[in-house]
């Protein structure tokens, strides 16, 4: 009974003192919002309705009537960069850097800030330089991927493997694959030179980074086939590109063509129709229908040509299967009536072009041709080579 009484005489006074401090801080807000500019707030009322010109020139105000408000003058910093202003950026950054009084923090911040005006500028050297020197510091993540665009950028791809692999997460997936298309780059560039050892080790550092990667496998095939022009070069090429139906079967379309001509060089032109047909039949794509009914065209005529894509349109039907089956019939079609089949061709074609595009599956970038590198978000091998029949729509 006692407790109960201590506790009923104790809870006027906790509540007492609760308001004291609650309006001790409501004091102390009060007074701190006052000591900030009118026009501080009449720059965060335009960022919030989305009107950034509006926001800048309140917040040049605000920087002017208290120039000591640092973190005033990195959103005013950042909204300029936004804006294209990288040189207005920049000189906000530089000032902040030489400003007497910053924190250590917020002087890395600054560096960073201005490294990245600089990015955004296009000055690469000067932007590498500053992140160079946020290496091993608190901005060291910032600066390592910053880093990595600019070495993609310059296409530094040594380099970029460098930074890539010292990514605290470097081991995932995503920077395997990355690590895997720059010795890729570099292989390229190495069998364009006719280095050809080199672009062979290249090429093995990349699948060991990455065992499925694609665009490896299919640089061995070309580079099996450029050493020479004997026939167990061609074989291992060939061999090589098979493997891209275990890897990934969306990118035989890209081996199609190169593997038809390797089995015509070694006089098995029907094994390679075979092969193509086959790939075909288990991973219908409009790329590979396109490749296998050139191959067809060439070597066995618009007859075959028309029965492969007419078989090919009932099992999977596609505009630009129609366009195919249209140039066949033409070539077979009398004189008489290949006018009226060359109008209908036409209007297919032009729609097919229009509405059969590649499309990144990470941003939705799409494009008439394939890139290994999506040019909408910078992400690899996230553009597969396989054509969509699909409507722009537009507002």
């Amino acid at each position: 009974m006692e407790i109960e009484l201590w506790w009923l005489l104790a809870l006027p006074a906790f509540f007492g003192l609760g308001w004291i401090a609650a309006r001790i801080d409501i004091n102390q807000l009060l007074n701190e919002s006052r000591a900030l500019p009118r026009s501080y707030f009449k720059g965060l009322n335009f960022l919030l309705n989305e009107q950034p010109d509006q926001a800048i020139e309140a917040f040049i105000e605000a920087a002017r009537v208290d120039p000591e408000t640092i973190e005033l003058h990195f959103a005013l910093g950042n909204l300029f960069r936004r804006r294209g202003e990288t040189d207005r950026a920049i000189r906000v950054h530089q000032n902040l850097i030489e400003r007497d009084g910053l924190s250590a923090g917020q002087r890395l911040h600054a560096l960073s800030e201005l490294g990245q005006d600089y990015l955004k500028a296009g000055l690469l050297d000067r932007a590498e330089e500053i992140f160079v020197k946020l290496r091993g510091t608190d901005r060291e993540e910032e600066a390592l991927k910053n880093l990595l665009e600019i070495y993609q950028q310059e296409k530094e791809w040594a380099k970029a493997v460098v930074i890539a692999q010292a990514m605290p997460n470097h081991s995932d997936h995503l920077w395997q694959k990355a690590i895997a298309e720059f010795c890729c780059e570099m292989a390229a560039n190495e069998m364009l030179h006719d280095r050809h050892d080199e672009a062979s080790r290249l090429l093995e550092e990349a699948l060991t980074a990455n065992r499925k990667c694609v665009r490896a496998t299919i640089l061995q095939g070309d580079l099996a086939a450029k050493v020479g022009a004997g026939r167990g070069d061609l074989n291992a090429a060939i061999d090589y590109w098979k493997r891209i139906e275990q890897q990934n079967p969306v990118y035989l379309a890209l081996v199609a063509e190169k593997l038809m001509a390797a089995h015509i060089q070694m006089g098995r032109k029907e094994q390679g129709i075979q092969l193509l047909r086959g790939w075909l039949e288990r991973h219908p794509s409009l790329d590979l229908l396109d490749a296998v009914f050139r191959s067809e065209l060439d070597n066995d005529g618009a007859e075959a040509a028309y029965a492969l894509v007419r078989d090919e349109l009932r099992r999977n039907p596609t505009l630009l299967g129609l366009d195919k089956l249209l140039e066949a019939q033409i070539l077979l079609a009398t004189p008489e009536s290949r006018p009226d089949l060359e109008l209908i061709k036409n209007l297919i074609h032009n729609h097919t072009r229009r509405v059969a595009r590649y499309r990144c599956d990470a941003c939705g970038f799409k494009a008439r041709q394939f890139y290994w590198r999506c040019p909408g978000c910078g992400g690899w091998e996230t553009y597969p080579p396989k054509r969509t029949e699909e409507f722009d729509i537009t507002p």
